[in-house]
């Protein structure tokens, strides 16, 4: 009877006075986030550390990166943006945050970019949260993505090029403005599709987007991006398991996942169940063949499952990150014309060196210039602008010369680093010659604090592809075009990847110079 009595009293105080209870609640959540964290000496924005909200909204205006900068020009190494999150300004830290033993552990930003497929998210291996999971996976695939075994399908990417080429030389033709932006990334989609599938996607040849991909890939990154920032709330959202079963159209949604099905049917066959046949499983080098080949002698090496996520993964990452590279450094060679007429005169002068379609291997041996133009241009212009967050470990860990308790999300973001004039003389300025300094010791500074493709165990997976690419066509497309800029400023927005717009040049045909040695 005295507990019945009891909660009739607790009831009627909760009935009596319901908004001082709810503001009571509120409160002592705000306090806990503001100094119930272990973090609250950290300087940052002032509402940052008693709410997520801040950071969402930051990231979803589409300038995080730029925020970032300057709160850390502001405040140091260590900037809390949120009430359990820190970013990190320190190279030093690189090694400590992203170690080999991946005791860092990813955070719930991650799964957010997961496929659905059969009604089951399917982690990749940038996803994955599991270490162990990640390194049995990586075993599987990584040779693949090896430098060696891309470049025997190295003749497939010249045959982009020859098509690629060819499209191009439409535009001046018939004086028109092309939006080079875009058709560097149908260029960057064919090539993945060669490696991943012997084949390419077709972006090239219809001058436009295959099956809604780029609009897909666009939707996909801005909801991972924004929801990344309170992943708590995904499982409510698209990652909510009930929502396959409710409505199991929305895996067509994902139209990257449905063309890599597609692709894969053109090769072989997906039975009912859902397994991959080997039966039609060739010699080919591209990625699909080499994977089929494997299952086919032993099931157990890698399954259905993992070739699929593997592939689509391909799709969805490769292309967009190394068309943002690709875009930075035409866009800022053209805003440096001294920069491109030295890199024009490299070319130039190489020409009795170089292939028709010039090699991986002549970019690197022949063309030092070239190689500073690349890395100055991922430099400037990271593919990725948020943070590459990570668990700080049970128990705790100093960062910077400050104590940050475990459970913690710590992680440095690329932009941070390559804007640090400490580091980067000039940072906004670019400068390809920073590259090719004899000062043994700065440029090992330089190269600590270079962070485009991660570090650690969870270093990039597909960074060959993108170099190679990149080594490529840079060179074929100023042998054979000069590329003026028509709008003085591009348009850059972050959504996870910070994509750039209005890249729209003319171009004027080159005559190129005998490849033939005197």
């Amino acid at each position: 009877m005295a507990s019945q009595s009891s909660l009739a009293v607790v009831l009627h105080f909760v009935q009596s006075y319901p908004v001082p209870i709810l503001l009571s609640i509120l409160a002592f959540y705000l306090l806990r986030n503001k100094y119930g964290k272990g973090i609250s000496q950290i300087p940052g924005p002032a509402l940052a550390g008693w709410t997520s909200l801040w950071r969402f909204n930051n990231v979803r205006e589409g300038r995080a990166h730029w925020t970032i900068i300057d709160l850390h020009k502001k405040h140091g190494k260590l900037v809390r943006t949120a009430p359990d999150v820190v970013d990190v300004a320190d190279p030093a830290m690189i090694p400590v945050i992203y170690n080999i033993k991946g005791d860092f552990t990813k955070t719930g930003f991650y799964p957010i970019q997961s496929i659905s497929w059969k009604k089951k998210p399917r982690h990749n291996l940038f996803s994955t949260r599991n270490e162990a999971f990640h390194r049995e996976d990586k075993k599987k695939v990584a040779n693949a993505f090896s430098m060696t075994s891309l470049l025997e399908m190295e003749h497939a990417v010249d045959d982009c090029s020859k098509l690629f080429m060819q499209k191009l030389r439409d535009f001046p033709d018939k004086g028109e403005t092309v939006d080079l932006g875009a058709w560097l990334q149908y260029y960057a989609f064919d090539v993945v599709g060669e490696f991943t599938f012997q084949k390419k996607l077709g972006f090239l040849e219809k001058g436009g987007d295959v099956d809604d991909m780029i609009k897909t890939i666009e939707d996909i990154l801005f909801y991972s991006a924004t929801i990344g920032q309170v992943p708590e709330l995904h499982p409510y959202l698209l990652g909510n398991p009930i929502l396959p079963h409710l409505l199991p159209q929305m895996e067509a949604w994902n139209s990257v996942l449905t063309f890599t099905l597609k692709a894969i049917n053109s090769r072989t066959s997906l039975a009912r169940d859902g397994e991959i046949s080997t039966s039609d499983s060739s010699s080919g080098k591209d990625m699909l063949s080499r994977w089929l080949s494997v299952k086919a002698t032993d099931d157990l090496k890698i399954s259905t499952e993992e070739i699929v996520v593997h592939l689509s993964a391909n799709v969805f990452a490769g292309s967009d990150t190394t068309a943002i590279a690709l875009r930075a450094i035409i866009y800022y060679l053209c805003k440096n014309p001294s920069c491109m007429s030295k890199l024009i005169k490299e070319i130039d002068d190489n020409e009795y060196r170089l292939s028709e379609f010039v090699s991986y291997k002549e970019s690197k041996d022949y063309l030092p210039y070239l190689n500073a133009v690349l890395k100055e241009g991922m430099r400037i212009h990271p593919s990725v602008g948020l943070l590459l967050e990570r668990h700080v470990p049970k128990g705790g860990v100093v960062i910077s010369g400050t104590w940050i308790p475990g459970g913690t999300k710590v992680g440095v973001n690329a932009w941070v680093l390559h804007f640090d004039e400490r580091v980067f003389e000039e940072p906004e300025r670019f400068w390809p010659e920073r590259w090719l300094t004899s000062d043994e010791k700065k440029l090992a500074e330089m190269e600590k604090s270079f962070f485009v493709f991660g570090a650690g165990s969870r270093t990039c997976v597909g960074k060959n592809i993108s170099l190679m690419e990149m080594g490529k066509i840079i060179p074929q497309l100023l042998r054979e075009f000069e590329i003026e800029l028509v709008n003085k400023e591009w348009r850059t927005k972050n959504v996870w990847f910070v994509q750039q717009s209005g890249l729209d040049v003319k171009l004027k045909r080159r005559a190129r110079k005998s490849n033939l040695s005197s």
